[in-house]
């Protein structure tokens, strides 16, 4: 009979799945409209999601190309992120949920989103350049929610680090 928690934990694993395949569609058609904006220029305007980046690509090439090289790492370290979840989901053992491949796992989550903040601080920084010299409407990615993460997993990182200590601890003084 299942406990509660693997049904969430199953439930989640789900979900997870389906954002990671979701970001990586949404990275992915942003790359395919950009190679596809290549030769037909057309296709800037409607690069994905509605983001017209047509007058970029008219004026400058380079930048159009760093804007969505931009979008395209920021999906692929998203994904990498839902990633190393799914990969935290598939190596969790409930009955002695302490293990070093875990902590190491929820570690490197909160590098990877604090990698996503400073990435999108220097977008954002660059999009507010472009749009100062060139005529180009995007929104700024919310980069303070990432070090919000990031942070916030860090701490749970360390407690699962101690968390490993005091279990490895208690296995031996049996």
């Amino acid at each position: 009979m299942k406990t509660k928690t693997q049904t969430i934990l199953q439930v989640m694993n789900v979900l997870t799945w389906i954002v990671f395949i979701g970001i990586l569609i949404e990275g992915g058609a942003t790359l395919f409209s950009f190679i596809i904006s290549f030769f037909n220029s057309d296709a800037a305007f409607d690069l994905y999601k509605g983001l017209d980046l047509f007058p970029l690509r008219e004026t400058d090439f380079r930048h159009y190309t760093a804007v969505v090289s931009f979008m395209v790492v920021l999906y692929g370290l998203k994904a990498y992120t839902a990633y190393l979840v799914i990969m935290i989901m598939s190596k969790i053992n409930l009955k002695s949920p302490f293990s070093k491949t875990i902590a190491d796992l929820i570690e490197k989550i909160s590098f990877v989103l604090f990698e996503i903040f400073i990435i999108s601080v220097i977008f954002n920084g660059y999009i507010k350049w472009l749009s100062e010299s060139y005529i180009i409407e995007y929104e700024n990615v919310n980069s303070s929610e990432f070090l919000f993460l990031a942070g916030i997993i860090y701490i749970i990182a360390q407690v699962f680090k101690k968390g490993l200590e005091i279990q490895s601890e208690n296995e031996l003084t049996i």
